[in-house]
């Protein structure tokens, strides 16, 4: 008994640790139908020994917890998570315990959107809240983002005293593509799927971000609603309709389960050629004085089941690996497949991760493999079905764009090419080179240097600074003008600090004020080149890691070649911090809110030129808050801690001359 109590123990334990992954932090380590398959073992274990209840238990609560980064909403009405169903007996099951309780019974039948599910309200008819489910009975209050996705109405089309709706936040497959090439292209971790990519662009903090997502939503329900009467389901989507919301696609009233599961079977089969994602299909009863007579568990109604579908497998033969150079450098294997049709569309190519992927599961080219699409989005190679090889595929010791040697760092899964003059790096580079926190050349944007890079004006990150104006104003959509405000930057460029270059090269593990304080330790480029591992590892904040880092990163003949091209432009290539004196030595400032008189790059560069130090978030070792207008949850973390938090008045009889 005591194997047993352990064990269900760790299961609640591992369907927390998935649940977080998967609702917080929008990054799940296992497909859906692994967390689905640990939620029903415990459920049977819970079910067949009740002394181990647990109010707590992954199977009594709905979703992910609310996150503290937004106001928490409390729900009038709790919105419900549904009972799961993998098989046609278990929804036939569902079917009986239903008309033991209620007779003459219609359902609807409708594609389960995998989103984010949200709470939208309406007070006389105008968009008053929106809010995430959170844990059913708590969400985060993330109405600004919610504003800016353009197919939720922020009037109704009939005035209502008051409405609350449900609906699915999700990102089209489209909109999908377009964010991870771009995270690609910034040398961003990727979204893994499009629930996720939804997820993580509703709970950001600026929603502009979001506005640019592309997000899109469908509403499913009617939780709450004065100053009208309705009496079912399907009344109630058309209502929706007339209101001017975006409702599920498709969905159909039956009379039998009999025709329910075949609707369910024909969303199935439809499911790869739909331009959204969907995890299952959703019965639910129709009549809603039916539904008050069969009421809810715990967690689920019992008026309602969702049929989740199974992930879709295949075996074909891998007939190459095809190895690619990402614009971060890391080299990705990718299967070539003989074709095969899997859920909807036909599939010829698969990821294959990394070395140490291949190596668990033994693949190299020839192989029988066993394929299947990861969230309907993403084909994986799953296993090897037949070895008809010796051996597993082995990475290239140089890399296949440029030919310089590639690493593989220690406690990283990647191999990658460093060079940072690697023709598969090359856009990235020049976007991050341009960008406002590296060399900030105003008007070189992601998509001009992609239009640059087309039309050859820039093969290296050099050429930048030998742009003609006139074959740029040659270029459709640019003028004599626009060339000339280009050219212009590019020249003001050159006058950067120390610190801004180093940051714009690109160093793996050096962020903007790692590279500043590179550069204000030793003044000039050739010192930093020149310096020692131990030599950096003197500066307060570096590690091993940065250190050695750095010391590999100018050690390569590209970058020595690179420094020196720049030389020869004008660059400068020396820190103009200038130390006014040291009375904020060993101090670290927080900057939050809107300050009257300064922006906070200037009270950074003012707290920096008397010796101190800048952060961005709130610690025990934090020495001052500065808070201006508007101040967030820096300002109540600092309180939390008993940080001395000084208003912009405090802060300039601080920095008053002596």
């Amino acid at each position: 008994m005591e194997n047993i109590k352990e064990k269900i123990e760790e299961l609640r334990k591992t369907l927390k640790y998935h649940s977080d992954r998967y609702y917080l932090d929008d990054a799940p380590e296992i497909e859906d139908n692994e967390y689905d398959m640990l939620m029903r073992e415990l459920e049977r274990l819970e079910a067949a020994y009740p002394e181990y209840d647990d109010p707590d238990s992954p199977t009594k609560r709905v979703g992910g917890r609310a996150d503290n980064s937004f106001e928490s909403v409390e729900h009038t009405v709790r919105m419900e998570s549904l009972r799961d169903a993998f098989s046609k007996e278990e929804i036939f099951d569902f079917d009986k315990k239903v008309r033991d309780t209620v007779s003459g019974v219609n359902y609807v039948v409708e594609p389960k959107i995998d989103g984010l599910s949200v709470s939208l309200e309406y007070v006389n008819g105008i968009f008053y809240r929106g809010s995430t489910r959170g844990d059913g009975d708590v969400g985060e209050d993330v109405s600004g983002n919610l504003r800016v996705i353009r197919s939720i109405p922020m009037k109704l089309k009939k005035e209502l005293a008051y409405l609350e709706v449900r609906g699915e936040v999700y990102m089209p497959k489209k909109s999908f593509n377009r964010v991870v090439d771009n995270q690609l292209i910034n040398g961003e971790k990727p979204f893994k799927n499009p629930r996720n990519a939804a997820a993580g662009s509703l709970r950001q903090k600026d929603s502009v971000v979001t506005a640019s997502r592309g997000l899109d939503i469908f509403v499913f329900n009617i939780q709450q609603i004065e100053g009208a009467e309705l009496t079912s389901h399907k009344q109630s989507l058309d209502f929706l309709k007339e209101l001017g919301f975006n409702t599920v696609p498709f969905y159909n009233r039956c009379g039998s389960m009999e025709e329910a599961f075949g609707f369910v079977e024909k969303i199935g089969e439809m499911r790869g050629e739909l331009e959204f994602d969907i995890d299952g299909a959703v019965i639910k009863v129709d009549d809603f004085s039916h539904r008050e007579l069969l009421g809810s568990t715990a967690k689920f109604p019992k008026w309602a089941i969702a049929f989740k579908y199974p992930p879709e497998e295949k075996q074909t033969k891998l007939i190459d690996i095809e190895m690619a150079v990402g614009r971060t450098g890391v080299l990705t294997p990718t299967a070539v497949l003989e074709p095969v049709h899997l859920a909807g569309t036909t599939v010829s190519r698969a990821t294959l991760h990394n070395q140490d992927f291949i190596n668990e599961k033994g693949i190299n080219i020839g192989d029988i493999v066993t394929v299947r699409k990861a969230g309907d989005i993403i084909p994986e190679v799953l296993c090897v079905n037949e070895k008809n090889s010796t051996g597993n595929f082995t990475f290239p010791s140089v890399c296949p764009s440029c030919g310089e040697p590639v690493v593989r760092e220690d406690g990283e899964a990647a191999i990658r090419c460093i060079n940072p003059e690697c023709p598969a790096q090359l856009l990235r580079n020049l976007i991050h080179f341009c960008s406002r926190d590296a060399m900030d050349i105003e008007g070189l944007g992601p998509s001009i240097i992609e239009a640059f890079v087309d039309n050859g004006f820039i093969e290296k990150t050099y050429d930048i600074y030998h742009l003609d104006p006139d074959e740029i104003a040659k270029l459709e959509g640019f003028k004599e003008t626009s060339a000339n405000n280009i050219i212009a930057s590019v020249k003001r460029s050159k006058e950067n600090d120390l610190g801004k270059l180093v940051f714009a090269l690109g160093i793996r593990h050096i962020g903007a004020k790692a590279a500043k304080l590179l550069a204000d330790e030793f003044k000039d480029i050739d010192s930093i080149i020149s310096a020692s591992v131990d030599d950096i590892l003197n500066i307060e904040g570096y590690g091993l890691i940065m250190a050695e880092s750095v010391v590999e990163f100018f050690s390569g003949e590209s970058a020595k070649q690179l420094i020196e091209e720049l030389k020869a432009v004008g660059v400068n290539m020396k820190s103009k911090t200038v130390i006014r004196d040291n009375r904020f030595e060993g101090m670290t400032f927080v900057l939050t809110g809107t300050l009257e008189h300064y922006k906070r790059s200037e009270a950074s560069k003012i707290i920096e030129s008397f010796g101190g130090k800048t952060s961005s978030s709130v610690s025990k070792k934090t020495s001052y808050v500065l808070s201006g207008e508007a101040s967030g949850s820096k300002l109540d973390k600092a309180n939390a801690l008993g940080v001395p938090v000084i208003s912009e008045a405090e802060f300039e009889e601080m920095i008053k001359d002596e």
